[in-house]
């Protein structure tokens, strides 16, 4: 898999208070910020700007309710964040592997050396 990673997307998602208000949205459906500040250790204000970043990025979108918004999860940019995630783990393996290999044939090139000293 080839998926071109988006830096302001992981920013977004490198954090983890933001990690934990993607999580409560999606377990409740949507949220305020005020509803989310219930939730967490921040105050309302760092959540409101938590979600802007979020909102940016194109994870969360919010919807006027009074005089609060209501943010529900974008679904497809979620998805696409973990088809990038996927991406960038296989390609990690592929490394991994490859380095397996290297590390054990020089293993064995030392211990072949040894038997015939």
């Amino acid at each position: 898999m080839t998926t071109a990673v988006d830096d302001d997307l992981w920013s977004a998602v490198g954090d983890p208070t933001r990690r934990r208000m993607l999580d409560l949205l999606l377990a409740d459906g949507d949220g305020t910020a005020t509803s989310l500040s219930e939730q967490l250790p921040v105050t309302r204000q760092a959540i409101a700007k938590h979600l802007g970043v979020l909102d940016r990025v194109g994870l969360v979108h919010a919807t006027p309710a009074g005089r609060e918004r209501r943010y529900r999860v974008d679904e497809a940019q979620l998805a696409r964040a973990v088809a990038q995630l996927s991406s960038v783990g296989a390609a990690w393996d592929a490394r991994l592997r490859r380095i397996k290999r290297i590390a054990e044939a020089i293993q064995r090139g030392t211990e072949q050396r040894g038997s015939q000293q």
